[in-house]
């Protein structure tokens, strides 16, 4: 039997309920697949932890987090403490200091959710988005001087490197060619930004050689929203900058159902060091508490997790319970049901004990 070592760092807001959603969910699936067990380990990290120590985790964290095989992340923000602080003094180290490079997106509307785009349904939109994880506009570059006087400066530096470009260009070229349609968008702006971006366009070419049998094309941002909400079934594997998707994703949650129902892996492809996975939906403190948060995301990233530790049937197993408590109308407020949280995540546990497969 394989065990894997799982860092839970549950964190702030919503996290807290939705990854207790999510061990509890995992546990099932262990004892019925018998093939594997997770070893747990929970961390206390995140706003709670800032307000008495003055950061969000402690500086040998990263040395702490180096030897499990996975990290289960809830999400990060509070009202009291300033969001450059809680992003930057938590998750985006663990993301940079694993060098985990390609943040990866799936988005499709499951069974029994609606989406707001009219006529679009299960099927109509099948998308995976690739971010690049490591530089571009959340490189960390940049300053301010003179500050509170009328000159005050503020610089936000943009890096791409032919090394970051190239490698999440290859990944995500790779990831369209394992897919059934074997079709690549490549979102951009360098009609504006004529130096960094004109690089990205240049290298996606390059790479393209490598893979012919993958059918890519080119948009810009602005246009890829467009696209995205007039013509979903246009689109299947989607690479963007870090700013870029990180905004696209986002609304791709959102033409989806919810942002409670999207999931993202932040994955260091070489797999030298630990890899994170997380709902994007962020701490929502206007429901934490409550009862009501979806769960959903948190199922789906933790078959990403199964997925890249090696246990693909188990991943299915979880997915296909998740499908079958959507379709059955167990759902949570943000997507039109009266589910609470543990209801949702009771029947996933017993579709789970149910299945056959």
């Amino acid at each position: 039997m394989n065990t894997y070592k799982i860092a839970a760092i549950p964190a702030d807001g919503i996290g807290p309920e939705v990854i207790a959603a999510g061990l509890q969910a995992l546990e099932a699936l262990a004892r019925r697949d018998g093939g594997f067990s997770l070893d747990v380990q929970h961390f206390d990290w995140g706003s709670e932890y800032y307000r008495r120590e003055g950061m969000m985790m402690p500086a040998d964290g990263i040395d702490q987090l180096r030897p499990f095989d996975a990290i289960f992340f809830g999400a990060v923000g509070a009202p009291d403490v300033p969001d450059h602080i809680t992003l930057w003094g938590l998750r985006l180290p663990i993301c940079q200091g694993f060098d985990q490079y390609a943040n990866v997106r799936p988005t499709r509307i499951l069974p029994g959710i609606r989406s707001p785009l009219e006529g679009v349904g299960p099927g109509d939109l099948d998308w995976v988005i690739v971010r690049e994880n490591s530089e571009g506009e959340y490189s960390g570059h940049g300053g301010r001087a003179h500050k509170g006087l009328p000159e005050e400066v503020g610089t936000e530096v943009a890096i791409f490197t032919r090394v970051g470009v190239t490698r999440i260009m290859r990944y995500a070229f790779r990831l369209a060619q394992s897919r059934p349609r074997k079709l690549l968008t490549v979102v951009t702006k360098s009609n504006a930004q004529r130096h960094g971006m004109v690089m990205w366009d240049e290298i996606a070419a390059e790479v393209s050689k490598e893979f012919p049998d993958v059918t890519w094309d080119k948009m810009l941002v602005d246009a890829m929203t467009v696209r995205m909400t007039l013509k979903p079934r246009s689109l299947d594997t989607i690479v963007a900058t870090n700013l870029h998707a990180d905004i696209l994703s986002d609304l791709a949650g959102a033409l989806a159902g919810s942002l409670g129902v999207a999931p993202t892996a932040n994955v260091d492809p070489e797999r030298r060091y630990p890899s994170m996975f997380e709902p994007i939906h962020g701490s929502a403190f206007d429901i934490t508490g409550k009862g009501i948060a979806n769960p959903v995301a948190t199922f789906w990233t933790a078959a990403q997790m199964l997925e890249h530790l090696g246990e693909p049937k188990a991943a299915t197993r979880l997915m296909a319970a998740v499908e079958q408590v959507c379709a059955e109308g167990i759902l949570t407020p943000d997507i039109g049901g009266t589910a609470t949280t543990q209801a949702v995540t009771d029947a996933v546990c017993e579709a789970i004990r149910g299945a056959n497969a």
